[in-house]
């Protein structure tokens, strides 16, 4: 849309195109009103697709989650992949939705989109965990696959997520050449979604099966040799889906580890709730998140928690250690299910073909199990659709990837998905947790087992809130102004590599040239410090944040935690600057 039309010119063409009355009705307020700065926020500009897809509030407006947005991406999905992939009307597209607000709506208008285009859909009748979606892709040959969720965003939230026919999300150059495919499909060919209620020979229900062929994915992850896994009959925990898809999931892999009957099921939020009642955000990270999780395990005196996010695709675990819970954060628990899964990796195989892979926000703690073992380890940029796509690379140059993960709780079994999934992860975690316990071991003392081995590794996360994009760009900007061609100096520390992924300079490589992608359109910078520790600091892509993640290794966790918090109150004293530059922290 023209960014000098005028604003009613902008809501004419909504409601023209718009066919949804819950929506036009919202402009027809705004319009009623003149409220025309509401107006502006909502119609000005598009909602950006990425490599994320989609994700927004669900309102009225081209910049926001609705029935005409989603629509319109659907089109320019199907006619990218009309032209870029092969028999794409017969291999179709995957569709699942989770049980937020209009999920249900939104998929059936995505359905009636691809069919209007002749592309076969192939539907999943009931809500379901996002990492079905993958593997349906993977298992059927099929050309792409949508879930409509927005994972553990809030309750106002959706979004539309897109996985290629390698059964990864999408990464550069697809997402591009979805966003302008998009542009050029704007006009809604169809609104019937009757096609996914009635017969229709290019609509195929497949839930069911795919759902089966899944949990024996799983099976056959957890027992790769085939032999059950023997799981502890006295190791008993609390679940919580937290108000999302994820419980059938989680009972029937129970069920399948031959547990049913150890696993307590926090009833406030078993169901599906759209409204999310009992959490401030549906989100395992948050504080307080788990709080009932803790109540019910009190009550029947257990002390192992699980918990997945609304689409189920983050894993979240807590432990009871001398009458106080201790929750795992992200990295805790990936160096755990990595410790296990090379413990139980054959002898009989090359250890040096082993690959496991972590994104470069995350613990360097598997690093250094993979230079004391011996077996390969890859680092990629943030995100799944990174780790997905570079251990296909791997398996494609004859490594056998078993694991990957990133520290905001997502972790990946290839053998099942290649995106990450909280109940392959729990499956695992649970079969682990029982050999530990086999060992006199509970998971956080196997952790603290594992740092005695490997030495401490501590944190300080956290982030800044950016008044601006533009606000974002001057910081770095003036960051990295105090060096030349990079600083070399922070604090008492000195640096011993400096990689800035967005101006594609990496002072450890011959050439100069980072080992990841550079983005010039994103904020990122990489430090190796001469003490071992190391940070990245980079902007959000999809909120008003700059991040900063710092991890720092020693002999003991105080003095690592030490480390860390020194090197975070460097870099807000002579990098960021808040109060001279705006910036709120965390």
């Amino acid at each position: 849309m023209p960014v000098t039309a005028d604003i009613k010119e902008l809501a004419e063409e909504w409601l023209r195109l718009d066919e949804d009355k819950t929506t036009t009705d919202e402009i027809y307020k705004l319009l009623n009103r003149g409220d025309n700065d509401e107006l502006e926020k909502r119609l000005r500009y598009r909602i950006t697709f990425g490599t994320a897809g989609l994700r927004g509030p669900m309102q009225a407006g081209f910049a926001c989650m609705n029935s005409l947005t989603v629509i319109q991406a659907s089109q320019g999905l199907a006619a990218y992949l009309l032209k870029n992939e092969q028999e794409v009307k017969q291999r179709g597209v995957v569709i699942g939705r989770d049980a937020r607000h209009n999920s249900a709506k939104f998929a059936k208008l995505a359905a009636a989109a691809f069919v209007a285009k002749g592309i076969k859909v192939w539907w999943y009748e009931t809500p379901t965990h996002t990492p079905l979606v993958p593997f349906g892709v993977r298992e059927l040959g099929a050309v792409a696959g949508v879930m409509i969720t927005a994972s553990h965003n809030p309750a106002q939230d959706n979004g539309y997520k897109v996985y290629w026919s390698n059964g990864c999300q999408i990464i550069p150059p697809h997402d591009v050449g979805i966003a302008k495919a998009i542009l050029e499909n704007l006009k809604p060919v169809t609104w019937d979604t009757s096609v996914v209620d009635s017969p229709s020979l290019l609509v195929e229900g497949s839930l069911g099966l795919i759902r089966d062929q899944y949990h024996r994915a799983i099976q056959a992850a957890v027992s790769p040799d085939g032999e059950k896994v023997p799981v502890d009959p006295n190791l008993k925990f609390v679940y919580t889906p937290m108000h999302g898809v994820g419980l059938r999931a989680m009972t029937r892999c129970v069920k399948d580890l031959g547990i049913a009957s150890q696993m307590t099921v926090v009833e406030t939020q078993a169901e599906p709730n759209p409204d999310f009642p009992t959490v401030k955000f549906p989100n395992p990270e948050e504080k307080g998140a788990l709080d009932l999780a803790m109540e019910t395990a009190d009550a029947s005196s257990i002390s192992l928690i699980l918990a997945s996010d609304p689409d189920a695709d983050r894993l979240a675990t807590a432990e009871k250690v001398s009458g106080t819970w201790h929750t795992f954060t992200g990295n805790e628990l990936g160096i755990l299910l990595a410790s296990y899964l090379f413990e139980r990796y054959p002898k009989s195989k090359p250890r040096e073909k082993l690959a496991m892979l972590a994104s470069t926000v995350s613990s360097r703690m598997l690093l250094a199990l993979a230079k004391k073992e011996g077996f390969h380890y890859a680092e990629t940029l943030t995100g799944f659709k990174w780790l997905g796509n570079v251990a296909r690379d791997l398996t494609k140059q004859g490594y056998d990837v078993v694991f990957a993960f990133e520290e905001a709780l997502g972790y990946m079994i290839p053998q099942t998905v290649h995106d990450k999934d909280s109940i392959s992860a729990a499956a695992i975690f649970l079969a682990a947790a029982s050999r530990w316990s086999s060992q006199g071991l509970t998971p956080y003392a196997k952790l603290q087992r594992l740092y005695e081995y490997l030495g401490h590794f501590e944190d300080a996360n956290t982030y800044l809130i950016s008044p601006s994009p533009t606000t974002t760009a001057k910081v770095f900007t003036a960051i990295r102004a105090l060096g030349d061609p990079y600083p070399t100096q922070l604090g008492s520390r000195r640096i011993a590599r400096w990689r800035d992924l967005t101006e594609g300079y990496d002072s450890k490589s011959k050439d100069h040239v980072p080992d990841l992608p550079v983005d010039k359109a994103s904020q990122m910078i990489t430090c190796e410090l001469d003490d071992g520790a190391v940070f990245t600091v980079r902007g959000s892509g999809t909120e008003p944040k700059i991040k900063l993640y710092i991890e720092c290794s020693a002999t003991s966790s105080v003095e690592a935690k030490k480390g860390a918090n020194e090197i975070l109150s460097d870099l807000l004293r002579e990098w960021f600057k808040p109060d001279e530059n705006g910036l709120k922290l965390a």
